[in-house]
């Protein structure tokens, strides 16, 4: 009888992503693409790259801007009418996708500060080397320059609180420039 209870907790805690469909995710994403790109990796510094992102992150924000955890004027109408299965289909199809290399000219001295600043932050902890992320943890390395920039600056001025206080409690002591040699790091890594 344990070992049935034991399992059908393990079964529970089992990620929905698995029983989500990248291919229905791909003719839903038709409608992201003309901000994100038809393969999440979007064109406008300012939009983050949704291709490679782990699927958890990627349902987990969506599911953040329905229910008004996150905000943004353009995602929070995007993702007021979707269902479950819509967001982690969603989550599946960019999570698959590869994420173009960044294309930003980043200064090799703001990259070597970015990176003691990362060491000394303890960020690889959580996002893990290279920032390459780990289930709700965002992949990083590699995001437009732009976006990290304005995601940091959210936490800073609280604009942006849906992660339990991590980044915003890290980005407190952050000054602008700091932030700019943290991204310029970030971006640099992919």
């Amino acid at each position: 009888m344990r070992k049935l209870a034991a399992l059908l907790f393990v079964a529970a805690l089992l990620p929905a992503v698995a029983l989500a469909d990248a291919a229905a995710g791909k003719q839903k994403a038709a409608v992201c693409a003309a901000c994100h790109g038809a393969d999440g990796n979007s064109t406008n510094p300012l939009w983050p790259k949704l291709a490679g992102q782990t699927a958890r992150y990627l349902y987990l924000q969506l599911r953040d801007f329905k229910e008004g955890r996150r905000k943004d004027p353009l995602m929070s109408p995007m993702a007021a009418n979707l269902s479950r299965d819509d967001m982690l289909d969603l989550a599946e199809y960019f999570s698959s996708q590869n994420m173009a290399s960044s294309t930003y000219k980043a200064e090799g001295a703001k990259v070597a500060e970015g990176k003691n600043i990362a060491d000394n932050a303890l960020c690889p902890m959580c996002h893990l080397g290279g920032f390459s992320g780990q289930n709700e943890i965002p992949v990083v390395a590699g995001q437009h320059y732009d976006y990290i920039v304005k995601q940091l600056k959210d936490f800073r001025a609280r604009n942006r609180t849906n992660d339990a206080g991590s980044m915003t409690a890290y980005t407190q002591g952050l000054t602008d420039q700091q932030i700019d040699a943290l991204a310029q790091y970030i971006t640099n890594l992919h």
